[in-house]
């Protein structure tokens, strides 16, 4: 059964920092790209970051600049790292997957799904 699992959500102050990792298991997700992505209250799902099975990146617009994406293929795991949070980071952080090696934007294109952490960014 293929499954992800986040971790790494919680409180930050406005500034700090947080890193969110994401355990893929089921099946191998070395060549398959992998996205972050993040839903605040009232708001629609949107894509912060991503990593093709060869480890190419991109970044939406939350992401740019302060976050970083990694993933260790050993580990089947996937990493990003967030600095200088700010209150308007505050979200539901999702990691997804999908069977192919590229990378994409949209949400409808991922496989596989977390259940997402929180994370909140105080004033």
């Amino acid at each position: 059964q293929v499954q992800l699992v986040e971790s790494g959500g919680g409180l930050v102050q406005r500034g700090g920092s947080l890193s969110l990792l994401c355990a893929a298991s089921g099946r191998n997700f070395g060549s398959y790209a992998m996205g972050w992505f993040r839903q605040a209250p009232g708001k629609e799902r949107e894509f912060v970051a991503g990593i093709s099975g060869d480890s190419h990146t991109y970044y939406g617009a939350p992401g740019e600049g302060r976050f970083a994406i990694s993933r260790d293929y050993t580990e089947n795991t996937m990493l990003l790292q967030m600095n200088s949070l700010t209150p308007e980071d505050t979200a539901v952080y999702y990691c997804a997957a999908r069977t192919t090696i590229l990378i994409t934007p949209l949400e409808s294109r991922y496989d596989y799904w977390g259940q997402g952490t929180q994370v909140t960014v105080s004033s």
